[in-house]
């Protein structure tokens, strides 16, 4: 099942003195927050409006209705942003990492469990997933390759893995 929200960045700091907040974004492009004006901020997700947002190299920079001065804006720091999934229209095969984690991951031929995506870390070349069954952590590229389907809503994720990604392959 979808989440009504997603986890959509992070409010890492201020900017000028007059309550402008630097958000940190969980996308693939700074300028995606950029066509919002309206966030939910933290965990009991209050509304907030947004009346100016505008990236600024790998963050964006957002002047946050009733913020206007650094006092304000720094109570906001390191709060987490998020969107109502219903606001977005994103491509197939495109997810939010918040949609990724706690999917079950499964292998595509055998239905075998190998864990669940628990991180997801941005490499540069290719995202990689971090799947935990018990103790063992398991690092999988998020490559075309390796990733066969995902269905977000059945919260399954099927995969061909790499040689000696996992314990027990030759």
């Amino acid at each position: 099942m979808k989440k009504e929200f997603i986890e959509a960045g992070k409010i890492v700091g201020t900017h000028g003195v007059r309550g402008m907040v630097r958000i940190q974004p969980w996308a693939d492009s700074v300028s995606f927050l950029c066509g919002f004006n309206m966030f939910y901020l933290g965990d009991d997700k209050a509304l907030i409006m947004v009346n100016k947002i505008k990236p600024h190299g790998n963050i964006v920079i957002a002047e946050i209705d009733g913020i206007d001065s650094i006092e304000k804006a720094e109570t906001l720091r390191n709060r987490m942003i998020f969107i109502k999934r219903s606001d977005v229209d994103i491509p197939e095969n495109r997810y939010f990492i918040d949609e990724l984690i706690g999917c079950r991951v499964l292998d595509f031929d055998t239905g075998r469990e190998y864990g669940l995506v628990t991180d997801v870390s941005a490499t540069g070349a290719n995202d990689v997933w971090h799947i935990k069954n018990g103790e063992k952590e398991y690092l999988l590229p998020a490559i075309k390759d390796v990733v066969k389907r995902v269905d977000t809503d059945g919260e399954i994720i099927e995969i061909c893995p790499i040689k000696g990604i996992f314990d027990d392959e030759n």
